[in-house]
Parts: C-alpha cells; structure tokens; sequence
C-alpha cells in the first residue's frame, strides 16, 4: 500500500546537534529495559509513587532542586516560575491540606481547572497522599461532571468559580461529595465563596510545608480518566503509580526529552495527553515546562516558542492545524531557532500537515499512537528515524503489535486488518484489558484498523480514535 508521501529523511545518529535518546534500528530488539527502573528513586521497601518520581527526587537531588521546573504564563500576562524543590514544598502543602480534610489512599479527588500552576500542585499533592486524581477538561459539562463523579464515589471537588457556578444544580446529587475546594486565582472573581465551600487559597495557607509520601505499591491506582459514550456515560480508565515508568519512557523516547530541554505541551488539561505528556513525562524526566494559560492563535504559539525558547513542543493535531491555516510567512516574524523536536498525539496526524511543518518550520511533527487503557503511547516516530508522513511509526521497545485479520492472525504487510497489542510490555497495566470480546490469541484487539508496511512501520486506516 503505497504511502502518499516520500518520508522525511534524517541525519546518521551521530550528525545530531543533541544525540536522539533512542538509535532505533540499533537498539529496538537488544535495549534492556532494566535501565528505565535503575534511573528512576524509588521509595522504601520497593515501594513506587509518581509524584515521588516526577518531583521529589529532583527536589531532593543538590544538582536539580534549584532547576526551574515550571514557568506560567498567565492570561493576563502573569508570570510565576518555580523551582523543583517550590514545587515538592506546593505539592507537599496541598497533601496536608487533604490530609486534614479526611482524604488518603485510594480516595478521588476530582481535579478541574484551567493551565494555572495550583492544577499540578494539587496533582501531585493527590498523588502523594495516596489518592487517585481525577482531571476533568475545564468546561466539561455539568451533567457528565455528575457522572464521572458518581461513577467512583469522589469525596473532593478542586474547581474555579466560573465552572463552581455552572455545577451548583448537581451538588445535591453527588451524595459522596464532602468538599469543594475553590482556586479564585489572583482574586479574578468578584463572587463571594459559597458557604458551604472551601477557599483553595486558604487551606494552602494553614497547611504546613513538609509532607510524607504514601508508600504506594507499582499497581495502587493513582490516575482516573472518564471518557464518553453518546448518552452521557462515564467510563473510567485508571492508570497506576507503576505507570509512571511507562510515561518516563516515553518522555524519554517519543518526545526526546533532555534535561536541559525548555519543554512545552499545549494539549488541554484533564485529557490524557494533558496528563501523561503534559505532566508525569516531562517532570519525570527533570526538564523545564513552560505552561501557558491563554493560547488560542497561531501568534500566541509562535509567540510562546520565541520567549521562552523552547525546544521541544508536543501539540494536539488541531493545534498543528490551526498553524498551517496560519499561512507560511507568520512563523517568519518569529525567532523559532530554539526548535529541535515537534510531537502531536491525542489523534492522528494529516501527512499534508507534517510536510507543511517541515517545509515551513523546518522540522516535521512526530505523530505517535497509543491506548489509555493499556498504557498510554505505543506506537511513535522517533527522533533517530525518518518520518513517514501519515504513519503512526513504530512500536515501542517492549511494545509487541501486529495487523491481525477476522480469524485473529497477523496479516502481511500491506493488509488492512486490525491492530492489535500483545501484553509484553514490561508495564502492562496490572489489569489488562484482556475479555472474551476483544481477547484473541492472546492479542488486544483495538477499535483501530490499519496496515504495517514491509519496513515495521504502522499505519491508520480509519483515522485512529
């Protein structure tokens, strides 16, 4: 099946300004994935908790403490940075402020606000209590709020006024529900606090600077995201603490991430990709992300890029999108030079928007593809490999997929069939969705139809989920 595109070449390896993390073709089959659980700290006993991994040990660490982890830009022009060890002592904070409030291991704390640096604080500060956060996409509506919270029982609500305001009609429904904390960033809102509320700022303030993690064990749920069906109802896939070795992974592979790296994600908080690319993979891997609160243009991204020099941008393909139609002559008005390495997730990629970045910003975006439910990404163009525009890329090491065909059997190449994952990743979320209806063969079969090409190299063919 022939590929609409010429693939977009790249230099040996070695030619690299900055050395690709992974040499794909040499390493794929021989890499020992021991090195991802050596590098990262642990906690005593064995025991494994993402915040630890994605914070502390920076925090704790002489040569990283200091390093700027995370630089907000506000929509109004605000600025706040922070350090690796300010946000151990922010994350710490918001830990004792539920502690205090009666919250600890496997409690839900729903999470929904907008790009402001307290949503990673009260992230982490879940996480380190022992409890599993449940990001929501700012705006989501009421009505499926209601179901996602009742879908786990959550006992606490984080929130800012606006979106406070328009879920006040399901409060009553939400038996489980004993606190709403509300962040009134910067005194924005007019509107006094509801009785009945918490103020964010508040609580932060009273609680004290030091906070010892839970011992959480590899398979303690710590992530919950709800997705959709038609009418309304949620449906929530968990992600463990262990799963921070799998988005340290691909931090470290599919985004190329150095620790010297500027890195920045505009996928929108509460997704997915907000939460693994945009949050544990980054912090994981010790970099500097920069998180802005009021994208919405070509211009404001450009913008962004020049300021703050970043060199690795993972986007969303809509993002990409909204570049291109753009024109070729803004990104002429910016100083892009810091740029090394483009991403998208979160869907599949057009080619013609692959080639247009590369023609136009000098780099292709690397499309990647993967499950929520079992793992995150899976599937990527790699920085060491050349791009072939409208391909997902190719697996992970560890990763074991395959074309498979109506009797469940891997296809040639070039036969359309489904793709299909086999459990061989060394972190294979504890509960596997393998049933009697998508389990064949031992395979996962996908919602996801597509073609590997003689090479290895992945393709949709009905445009992914």
């Amino acid at each position: 099946m022939p590929a609409p595109f010429p693939p977009i070449p790249k230099p040996p390896v070695d030619e690299f300004p900055v050395r690709p993390n992974l040499d794909y073709r040499r390493e794929r089959d021989s890499l020992d994935l021991q090195f991802l659980i050596d590098e990262l700290d642990w906690l005593p006993c064995g025991r494994l908790n993402a915040a630890h991994e994605a914070i502390d040990r920076h925090a704790e660490n002489p040569a990283s403490k200091d390093k700027t982890a995370l630089i907000w830009e506000g929509r109004n022009g605000e600025r706040e940075d922070y350090t690796y060890s300010q946000m151990k002592t922010e994350s710490d904070k918001f830990a004792n402020v539920l502690r205090s409030l009666g919250i600890g291991i496997g409690d839900h704390v729903f999470l929904m606000l907008e790009r402001v640096p307290e949503l990673y604080f009260a992230f982490f500060g879940i996480l380190k209590v022992g409890g599993i956060a449940g990001p929501l996409p700012y705006a989501t509506d009421p009505l499926r709020v209601k179901a996602a919270m009742q879908d786990v029982d959550t006992k606490v609500m984080v929130t800012q006024p606006d979106m406070r305001f328009l879920i006040t009609p399901i409060i009553p429904e939400l038996f489980e529900l004993q606190h709403i904390l509300v962040l009134n960033k910067d005194g924005r809102d007019p509107m006094p606090l509801d009785y009945q509320d918490l103020s964010f700022e508040e609580e932060v303030s009273k609680a004290t600077t030091r906070s010892e993690t839970a011992l959480t064990a590899q398979d303690d749920s710590a992530v919950i995201h709800h997705r959709f069906d038609e009418t309304g109802v949620a449906m929530g896939v968990t992600q463990e603490h262990g799963a921070v070795i799998r988005h340290y992974a691909t931090g470290k592979w599919c985004l190329d991430l150095h620790p010297e790296d500027a890195y920045w994600c505009s996928a929108e908080p509460g997704s997915p990709v907000g939460t693994f690319d945009g949050t544990l993979a980054p912090w994981a891997n010790g970099v500097t992300q920069v998180i802005s609160e009021g994208i919405r243009t070509a211009p404001d991204w450009y913008r962004v890029v020049q300021t703050h020099g970043i060199t690795v941008a993972s986007m969303m393909p809509e993002t990409v999108h909204i570049l291109m139609e753009a024109g070729d002559r803004l990104p002429k008005e910016y100083d892009l030079s810091s740029l090394r390495f483009l991403a998208s997730g979160g869907g599949p990629l057009d080619p013609e928007v692959i080639v247009w970045a590369n023609d136009v910003l000098g780099l292709p975006v690397h499309d990647t593809w993967g499950q929520n439910e079992i793992g995150g990404t899976l599937c990527s163009n790699f920085a060491s490999m050349e791009v072939r525009p409208g391909s997902i890329g190719w697996p992970l090491p560890g990763v074991s997929m395959a074309v498979l065909d109506d009797e469940f059997k891997p296809v040639d190449p070039g036969v359309t069939g489904s793709i299909a994952i086999r459990p061989s990743w060394p972190w294979t979320p504890p509960v596997f969705p393998l049933d009697d209806s998508p389990n064949r063969r031992g395979w996962y079969v996908t919602a996801d139809r597509g073609w590997m090409d003689e090479d290895g190299c992945y393709w949709l063919a009905n445009g992914g989920e």
